[in-house]
C-alpha cells in the first residue's frame, strides 16, 4: 500500500478591490489643511517676484484710497460744520424792558432742550457797544436818549437738520417773552446739498474705482492662469476638481487686494500727515480748534477687508471665464 502524498497548501483566494468611506472630520481636516497650504504658497508665490507684485499691490491701493480720500475730506467738511459758532446759531430777540429774571429764566429753560447746545445773553449794553464798534457810527449813537436795542438769546444748536431747526425756531418762538427768532437757513440748506452731492460722487467714484480693481486683479489673474496653464492641465488629468485648481488662484486674488487696502492705508496716513500742519495752523488764525481726523480703527479694518473681497471677487470671474477653457482633450 503506497503512502498517501500530502494534500499541497490550499492557496488564499485574492482579494477584490474594497472600498472605505473617508469619514467627514478626515474630510474637514484635509479640507482645511490644503486651504492653509495653499494661502501660504499663494502669498510666497507673490512674495517670490515682489516688483510685479508691488505693481499691482499699488494699483489697487490707489483705487481704494481715492474714494476712502473723498470720504474723509467729507467727513471733516462736515465736522467743521459743526464747529461754525455763529453760522448756525438762532438770534432770539426778546420784548423791550424784559426783566433780567424772566431773561435768565429763559435761557434756563433753552438749556433744557435737547436740540440746544448753548446759549448766550447779550444785554443791551453790550449790543449797543458792538454795533457802536462795527458801524462807525459811533458819535451818531452816543446822542440817543434811549437803547433801542432789546436783550438777544444767541442759541447754538445741537443739530444741523434743515427740518429739526425750524422745529425749534417754532418752539423758541412760542416762548412768552420773545417777539422775533432769526435763523439763516441758507448756510445749512447749502451745507446739506453740498454734502449729499458729495456723497453721491464719493458712491459713484467708488463703484467706477471698485470695477478697475476687479480688472486690475481678473487681468492678473488671467495671466497666471496662462502661464500655469499646463500644470493646470496636468492636475484635471489626474482627477483634480475644478474648485481644487480654482483655490490658489482665489487666495492670490485675495492677498493682492489685501496688500492694496494695507497700502492704501499707508496713502491716507502719508496724506493726512502732509495736510495736518497746514490746515491746524489755517485754522488756529481763526481762532478754531478744528484738527484733520482720519480712519478710525474699526473704519480702517473695514477698508483693509472690503479691498481683500474686491481682491477675492476679482480673481473669482477671471477664474470662472478662463478655467472652463482648459480642459484634457
Amino acid at each position: 500500500m503506497k503512502p498517501r502524498r500530502p494534500a499541497a497548501p490550499v492557496k488564499p483566494r485574492p482579494k477584490g478591490a474594497s472600498q472605505s468611506r473617508t469619514r467627514l472630520a478626515d474630510r474637514l481636516d484635509s479640507w482645511q489643511a490644503h486651504h492653509s497650504t495653499t494661502a501660504v504658497e499663494s502669498l510666497q508665490r507673490l512674495l517670490r517676484t515682489p516688483l510685479q507684485s508691488l505693481l499691482t499691490w499699488l494699483v489697487v491701493a490707489v483705487a481704494v484710497a481715492l474714494p476712502a480720500a473723498l470720504y474723509l475730506v467729507l467727513s471733516n467738511i462736515q465736522n467743521l460744520g459743526y464747529s461754525w459758532q455763529d453760522s448756525g446759531q438762532l438770534s432770539v430777540f426778546l420784548e423791550r424792558d424784559t426783566r433780567s429774571e424772566a431773561v435768565q429764566a429763559l435761557r434756563d429753560t433753552l438749556l433744557e432742550y435737547p436740540e440746544v447746545d448753548s446759549v448766550e445773553h447779550i444785554p443791551p449794553e453790550a449790543a449797543m457797544e458792538e454795533f457802536k464798534d462795527y458801524s462807525g457810527l459811533g458819535r451818531v449813537l452816543e446822542d440817543l436818549e434811549q437803547n433801542p436795542l432789546p436783550d438777544v438769546l444767541l442759541v447754538r444748536p445741537a443739530v444741523t437738520d434743515p427740518d429739526a431747526l425750524m422745529t425749534l425756531r417754532e418752539a423758541l418762538a412760542e416762548e412768552a417773552v420773545v417777539a422775533e427768532v432769526r435763523l439763516d437757513m441758507a448756510w445749512v440748506k447749502r451745507l446739506q446739498e453740498m454734502m449729499e452731492l458729495g456723497q453721491r460722487v464719493v458712491l459713484a467714484l467708488a463703484v467706477l474705482l471698485a470695477l478697475g480693481v476687479l480688472l486690475a486683479v481678473g487681468n492678473t489673474i488671467r495671466l497666471a492662469i496662462e502661464n500655469r496653464r499646463d500644470e493646470i492641465l496636468v492636475v484635471k488629468l489626474v482627477g483634480g476638481t475644478d474648485a481644487f485648481v480654482r483655490r490658489p488662484f482665489l487666495y492670490t486674488g485675495f492677498w493682492y487686494g489685501l496688500g492694496g487696502g494695507i497700502l492704501a492705508l499707508v496713502l491716507l496716513g502719508l496724506g493726512l500727515w502732509w495736510l495736518s500742519g497746514p490746515v491746524a495752523r489755517l485754522a488756529d488764525l481763526y481762532q478754531s480748534d478744528f484738527r484733520l481726523q482720519g480712519l478710525d480703527w474699526a473704519a480702517s479694518m473695514q477698508l483693509v477687508l472690503l479691498s481683500g473681497l474686491l481682491g477675492l471677487a476679482g480673481a473669482w470671474l477671471a477664474v470662472a471665464r478662463h478655467l472652463i477653457q482648459i480642459e484634457p482633450q
